[in-house]
């Protein structure tokens, strides 16, 4: 299945593991995904063996953060937190470094195949895992070692990266898999832009739109990077997409002066 087909699944159809693979196929062009799915397999079968699926809730976290961060030495990468490896799973499983993200898809797919039901979480400015509990969920943090943040940790993570916002239990909410996906796609989004590597950012662009099909900035952005790799067509495409969606937008006059040009140059190259 390419990426265009995965993402028109409808939302309960969507694999976690799959789509996050498929990301990283487009770095890696020959990735195998079942050889990468046997990998988490076989990361978790020891903790499967050992029934922590049975095991209270605290303990199977404990056991998961032993296996993973200190028996397997996954970490998170702060030392180089924008190396786009950290971003594609493969990459991530090789090294054993990660961001918060992918390392807690990392953690999600191993706990689901020990039998612990744990949920990404796209936290505010630090993607987190969720796993719950009588009483209250409780809140893993994959990227410092898989442990449990308490009210104080997640108001601090709250104050460094969520741009103002209050506290409320529906930031604890589990991400649906598109919104995962889309999320990892923007971490790519920004490397890639702020090193001017744009046949890299068309094609993250191209698979944030597979995911959600009108999204008005990514079609202007994506008609835009267009246009300026030589693709007049696509471009304008795109940007009349993006006025009918966005009328009213502050830029539609120019996105509109952008598409007359590319008419005009068009109609005299042809």
């Amino acid at each position: 299945m390419d990426f265009g087909a995965y993402a028109a699944q409808p939302d309960d159809a969507l694999d976690l593991l799959q789509g996050a693979l498929l990301i990283a196929q487009d770095e890696y062009p020959s990735l195998d995904l079942r050889v990468q799915t046997a990998r988490i397999d076989e990361l978790a079968e020891p903790l499967r063996k050992a029934g922590i699926g049975a095991l209270p809730v605290g303990d199977q976290i404990a056991a998961l953060a032993a296996h993973l961060f200190e028996r397997w030495g996954f970490r998170g990468n702060e030392q180089d937190y924008y190396d786009p490896g950290n971003s594609f799973l493969n990459d991530v499983l090789d090294r054993r470094l990660g961001i918060p993200i992918t390392l807690a898809i990392l953690y999600v797919e191993v706990a689901a195949r020990a039998g612990v039901a744990a949920q990404g979480v796209g936290f505010p400015g630090h993607f987190v895992v969720r796993v719950d509990a009588p009483g209250a969920p409780l809140i893993v943090d994959p990227f410092r070692g898989g442990g449990v943040l308490d009210g104080t940790a997640l108001g601090e993570l709250l104050e460094r990266g969520g741009g103002g916002r209050e506290f409320s239990d529906a930031l604890l909410e589990p991400a649906p898999v598109r919104r995962v996906l889309v999320r990892m796609l923007m971490n790519l989004r920004s490397i890639y832009a702020s090193r001017g590597d744009y046949p890299r950012l068309l094609v993250v662009l191209d698979r944030i739109v597979d995911l959600l099909p009108d999204a008005p900035r990514e079609l202007r952005d994506r008609g835009l990077l267009s246009a300026r790799l030589g693709a007049p067509e696509a471009a304008m495409e795109d940007l009349r997409h993006y006025v009918c969606l966005a009328p009213h937008a502050g830029d539609v006059a120019e996105v509109r002066r952008i598409i007359d040009q590319l008419e005009q140059s068009h109609a005299a190259a042809n």
